[in-house]
């Protein structure tokens, strides 16, 4: 049990001190992953980005995604959840979550530049996995951009979701605490785990 994000991330960042003299680059994923990835970049004395992924919630149960999509266009689905929604439904909502992930990248990158991830480390922060949908969205799309090694970093995470994460090809994945028993929910591992505003992600990116 982690008391906060914060708490989280400086055990993260210690975890990963081996990386504290190459050329590295921490991509957190937006909101609660970026308070994470703050004291990992902080510490390894790295630059820190998003990485922002949109989830495609069922449309009878929007909470549980059959799929994530990036700004790009990238998506990744749930095959038997996929086949069993309505096609054009699926295509106008991944239209309308790529164009939200689009805003969201503007909204918090603001006049920073895309960071050049090319032969560099590339350290993948999140504030915990659950299904791990996002991220191995994330892994695929980073992938295209030649880094030299990608890793994967969080908190905690149940063992299913590691095994879809290695099979991305994935150079490290580091977990902090990976229970026999995952409570279900990524919050569910912290004493606190309050909702992260947009003012705080684009606060914590400007420190970097």
């Amino acid at each position: 049990m982690f008391k906060d994000r914060s708490e989280a991330g400086k055990l993260l960042a210690k975890a990963l001190e081996k990386y504290i003299n190459d050329k590295v680059v921490v991509l957190a994923l937006p909101r609660g992953g970026v308070v994470v990835g703050y004291e990992v970049a902080k510490t390894l004395k790295a630059p820190l980005d998003v990485v922002v992924t949109r989830k495609i919630g069922h449309p009878h149960n929007p909470e549980y995604a059959i799929g994530v999509v990036d700004e790009h266009g990238l998506f990744l689905g749930n095959e038997k959840e996929v086949e069993s929604v309505d096609g054009n439904w699926l295509k106008e909502e991944i239209l309308h979550q790529r164009q939200e992930a689009g805003r969201r990248v503007a909204l918090y990158r603001g006049e920073q530049k895309i960071l050049e991830i090319k032969d560099s480390v590339v350290i993948i922060v999140d504030d915990g996995m659950a299904t791990g949908l996002s991220i191995r969205l994330a892994v695929r799309s980073i992938k295209k951009q030649s880094p030299a090694k990608i890793v994967v970093a969080v908190p905690v995470a149940p063992s299913d979701a590691i095994h879809f994460i290695y099979n991305e090809g994935v150079d490290e994945i580091i977990v902090l605490e990976l229970p026999e028993e995952f409570l279900g929910a990524v919050g569910s591992h912290y004493a606190y785990f309050g909702q992260v505003e947009d003012n705080e992600v684009i606060n914590l990116l400007k420190k970097c």
